[in-house]
């Protein structure tokens, strides 16, 4: 199967942003560092494989086609829909967060 770009939405390149921005505000440069590399990790298995993504919150929020993938060593969660020409990236949200409440808030899905 061919790669599908990711398309990332204002909302997941703010969720991305933030994430940084607290680790270098907490000193953790090598942190940072090493979440660019999982989200970049995590991108490359959704393009090539998006339907392998959990539906559980697709479920849970009555949202056909929801998925989400974890960053590897972060508490992050990338929430994603799979179109038919490239993969729309939601948000890239902290698994402790209240994610129901943060995805329900969203008006254009």
């Amino acid at each position: 199967m061919r790669a599908k770009p990711l398309v990332p939405r204002e909302q997941a390149q703010q969720d991305v942003e933030d994430a940084l921005a607290y680790y270098m505000v907490e000193g953790a440069e090598v942190a940072a560092f090493g979440f660019i590399d999982a989200l970049e990790q995590a991108y490359a298995n959704i393009s090539r494989h998006p339907a392998t993504g959990s539906p559980r919150y697709a479920h849970q929020l009555n949202l056909p086609g929801l998925r989400s993938w974890p960053l590897t060593h972060y508490p992050y969660l990338v929430f994603y829909v799979e179109r038919s020409d490239h993969v729309d990236v939601w948000r890239a949200l902290q698994a402790r967060r209240d994610i129901p409440a943060l995805m329900l808030d969203l008006e254009d899905f």
